[in-house]
This record gives structure tokens, sequence and C-alpha cells, in this order.
């Protein structure tokens, strides 16, 4: 069946790095664009990140443009995002999704349009 399962969460300072990874099982990569989103606490779930099914497009939110990076391994069905410059704000629970839609649709629809989830890895960015 579809899992997502996502890892590299920890407690970090601020101006430090974390890279997370997205492991998808029951599916594959290519047919299928895969989102990052977080959580803060008391807050709502936005949008991070997004790599189209191609990987050719990726997507950021405003506040991480430059600071965060999407990949993707084929091989080993894996996304990535790699979190630099991190600060207070980005502390939250980060999730990756599927997102069913194919181009040029996929990508655009934010948290309503994913089908899978994963359950999710804590970043605690202390200031």
């Amino acid at each position: 069946q579809v899992q997502l399962v996502e890892s590299g969460g920890g407690l970090v300072q601020s101006g430090g790095s974390l890279r997370l990874s997205c492991d998808a099982s029951g599916f594959t990569l290519n047919y299928f664009a895969i989102g990052w989103f977080r959580q803060a606490p008391g807050k709502e779930r936005e949008g991070v990140s997004c790599i189209s099914s191609s990987g050719h497009s990726t997507y950021y939110s405003d506040s991480m443009k430059g600071r965060f990076t999407i990949s993707r391994d084929i091989a080993k069905n894996a996304v990535y995002l790699q979190m630099n410059s991190l600060n207070p704000e980005d502390t939250g629970v980060y999730y990756c999704a599927r997102d069913p839609a194919p181009p040029p649709l996929s990508c655009q629809r934010g948290a309503s349009g994913m089908d899978y989830w994963g359950e999710g890895t804590l970043v605690t960015v202390s200031s």
C-alpha cells in the first residue's frame, strides 16, 4: 500500500541546517508530485515546497526561497528537503504528501489536493 515516511527532524540551533527525507513506497515518484508541508504549534498547516513528477519543476513558499532545496532520488524512491539558515519560525512538524494530479495541475492545489500523507517529523529550531 502507499506509504510515506518522513525522517531527519530534530533540534537545531538558529542558523543551522537539517535534511529531511521522505521515503515513498507503494508507488513510484515518476508518476506523482510530492509536496512538503509544515505545521507550527497553534498554526494552520502550510505549504513548504513541491517537486513535480518529472522532477524538472520545483516550487517554494516565499519564506523558504533561497534557504530550502527540494530534491529526489528515483532509485531510492525518496524526496529530500535540505533546510539551511533555519530560524525559530521554522519550528514545526514537517510532512510529505503525494499529489495525485497530473501536470500542470500538480503542486498547484495545496494541502487539500494531496491524497496520502506521512506521519511527520518534528523540527525544533532554538534561538
